[in-house]
């Protein structure tokens, strides 16, 4: 039986903090960020009033994604957007803001990120830098070792999402691992095949990414590498085809072992040994039990899928109120081969904990599933 979906009614929810307190805030950055006019911000006001206390209303756009888009929201029209599920509201707020900021339509801010500010100032940042530059211990390190520093730097990457730190001082303090370690996720891969690796965010945490693939691609565990992103902008922000260019760029030019890994991702494109997909349903407000049939058997032929970050992990084990202690393997049961994901935790849903871990975790008192101080590695084979 399902759970109930979270949802973004309840006052005090995270659902609706979200919209009711992160939303306001990423809205004023865009308008300080773009020298949007009267029209793009009276939308953007729109929006939020829509979404806060109106009903879901149809596109009004002309966008290429219109069509499948209206397929998705057929049975959520003319709802109050406060009877919605997390996942369906937040999806659709933020395809409804690029079409607000004119992302779809003829003039000055056609095809233009409203959130590229954002992240390229967490890519040029000091905090990146310093990530990046500690990149050069890792040709001291023995193989074990270094295994382990690329699936931590991936999972803590995911801790740099700007969408979060809009609702949280983001101090960069960690809590650990809630459930699974660095040794858990390389006993997944056996004979090389091709992995896919689903991303979330661009900037600090993609070049982690494509730090992990070139691993998986010098130690011979994958033959082939598939990067997902998104096709348009998405959730602040989220990775992008033109996201994956810049961070590609940005790792080239750096001198050291960022400098080294970014040349041999940029030669891994070149050969094909590297490719980048980014299928319309990765910005779809549904859950990944409902991926269309091309989808699946891409993920079907995958030796590993790995999806990182906490969308793709609300997407993957579905965003309802599990009880903590469901096991992963039957919260993925649908997914079509060998899966692992990769999260900081920042939202309300998790499954795969032992009762102990549960009521340790909530004995220290604190927000613990959303505050982005926690994190975990799961797997199934």
């Amino acid at each position: 039986m399902d759970a109930p979906l979270i949802g973004i009614e309840e006052p005090g929810s995270f659902g609706w903090r979200v919209f009711h307190e992160r939303h306001p805030v990423m809205i004023e950055r865009l308008c300080a960020a773009h020298p949007f006019g009267p029209d793009v911000r009276d939308a953007l006001s729109a929006l939020f009033e829509e979404s806060t206390g109106g009903v879901v209303a149809p596109l009004d756009d002309d966008a290429p994604d219109h069509d499948v888009w209206n397929a998705w929201i057929a049975d959520e029209v003319g709802k109050p957007w406060s009877q919605t599920s997390f996942l369906f509201a937040e999806s659709y707020f933020f395809r409804k803001l690029l079409a607000a900021t004119g992302f779809f339509s003829s003039g000055p801010w056609r095809g233009v990120d409203p959130f590229a500010p954002m992240k390229r100032a967490e890519l040029h940042n000091a905090a990146t830098a310093d990530t990046l530059k500690a990149l050069d211990a890792l040709p001291q390190l023995d193989d074990a070792e270094r295994d382990a520093a690329a699936v931590r730097a991936a999972v803590w990457g995911n801790q740099a999402d700007l969408a979060f730190q809009l609702s949280t001082d983001a101090s960069g303090t960690t809590s650990g691992l809630v459930t699974g370690s660095p040794e858990q996720f390389w006993a997944l891969f056996g004979e090389p095949g091709e992995v896919h690796l689903v991303a979330d965010n661009a900037a600090g945490e993609l070049a982690a990414d494509l730090v992990l693939l070139d691993r998986l691609l010098t130690t011979g565990r994958a033959e082939r590498v598939v990067l997902h992103v998104k096709p348009t902008p998405y959730y602040v922000s989220d990775a992008t085809p033109t996201d994956v260019l810049e961070v590609l760029h940005h790792l080239v030019a750096l001198p050291g072992e960022a400098g080294e890994i970014g040349r041999r991702v940029q030669d891994s494109l070149r050969e094909g040994r590297i490719g980048v997909r980014s299928h319309p349903f990765f910005c779809a407000p549904k859950e990944y039990a409902d991926i269309p049939d091309d989808l699946r058997a891409e993920f079907a032929a995958a030796s590993v899928t790995i999806f990182k970050g906490d969308l793709n992990y609300r997407r993957l084990v579905g965003d309802r109120h599990w009880p903590a202690t469901r096991p992963f393997a039957d919260a993925v049961a649908h997914f079509p081969g060998p899966v692992a994901t990769l999260r900081v935790l920042k939202s309300e849903v998790i499954v795969g904990l032992d009762a102990d871990a549960v009521s340790a975790l909530d004995a220290q008192g604190q927000a613990w599933r959303t505050q982005g101080s926690h994190a975990l590695i799961q797997t199934r084979r």
